[in-house]
């Protein structure tokens, strides 16, 4: 075993730390057996550089799919681009009013401690990604959101203008393995901000973008095929519509279609989000055994603490780092 996951095994022993054991072990088993992992992720987590552990789980075959919101897919992009732009503030939690404006009129967007620069990183894509629109449009195709991006990407385009390497960037990685991809709710996010407006403008026809229900055919098709006798493992960073979307191709091709299809075979979520009345951040794993989500005896977890610290320990001990 490598030095961090020697530490692991003998220091957490106890309450969230062993949580985080049981589910990392259990992730591993899982991999070992030869099943796939799909990993979503909600938050700020490509903000955070989740990419630095993110991008070698998936090419080292520890990741099969992503379900991500568009923010995390295109801030990936942003870090990858304009990483040396971005501005740290430590002492957020005592901005005042003004300070926040002043951030504001620097066009530095803050998430919590970390300011993204609007020049440097939204702009500095913006056109590249325009292009791919109206050319889509020109050719009468349509194809979905994150695929831009992996073209963007994959074009080399943008190569001139990256400030970390490439390695350290998991939408790199993904566009390398062409592994399935997931991005429900993608027009709420900056680039579908501006792809909005574009439509709006003319200059980029609607019907060049494929959405949310496109998303969920493609799914249903990949889980049919992919999935097995034993279905797949999921892997939960926070809530909201990244996990909660992905995780109901089960029911949907079990209920709605008829197909008997197999429950996903692991679940581990990530939380900050106290159990709570109705909110899916806050429901407990069990809770998914009543939507057809899970099985009974499907293992699952779920570590009350913040990702950004969590996931990449869990990472790091599936990479036997």
């Amino acid at each position: 075993m490598g030095h961090l996951s020697r530490f692991m095994d003998h220091h957490y022993r106890h309450f969230n730390a062993a949580a985080m054991m049981d589910a990392a072990k259990a992730y591993r088993a899982h991999i070992d057996a030869g099943r796939p992992m799909l990993v979503s992720l909600a938050g700020a987590m490509s903000t955070a550089e989740l990419g630095l552990s993110l991008a070698e789980m998936i090419r080292q075959g520890k990741v099969h799919a992503i379900s991500c919101t568009g923010a995390n897919l295109e801030e990936d992009l942003y870090n990858l681009v304009a990483h040396d732009h971005y501005e740290r503030v430590p002492h957020y939690r005592n901005l005042s009013d003004a300070e926040e404006q002043a951030l504001l009129d620097r066009h530095l967007n803050r998430v919590t401690d970390t300011c993204i620069p609007e020049e440097e990183a939204i702009r500095r894509i913006e056109d590249a990604i325009v292009a791919l629109w109206q050319r889509a449009g020109a050719a009468g195709e349509a194809w979905l959101p994150h695929e831009y991006f992996f073209e963007l990407i994959r074009s080399g385009v943008l190569e001139a203008h990256y400030q970390v390497d490439p390695k350290d960037s998991w939408l790199v990685a993904a566009a390398e393995k062409d592994i399935p991809m997931v991005v429900p709710g993608w027009e709420d996010s900056t680039t579908g901000n501006i792809f909005a407006a574009r439509v709006i403008t003319g200059e980029v026809e609607r019907s060049v973008m494929k959405g949310g229900i496109d998303y969920m055919i493609a799914l249903a098709d990949w889980y049919a095929s992919e999935g097995g006798e034993h279905g797949f493992g999921f892997f939960q960073v926070g809530g909201g519509i990244a996990g909660d979307f992905p995780i109901c191709v089960v029911p949907m091709l079990e209920q709605d279609l008829g197909r008997p299809t197999p429950k996903w075979s692991y679940f581990c979520q990530i939380s900050d989000s106290t159990t709570s009345y109705g909110s899916y951040s806050g429901a407990v794993p069990n809770e998914k055994i009543t939507w057809g989500k899970l099985a009974v005896d499907t293992p699952r977890f779920i570590i009350e603490s913040d990702a950004s610290i969590v996931a990449p320990l869990v990472f790091a001990y599936v990479l036997d780092w």
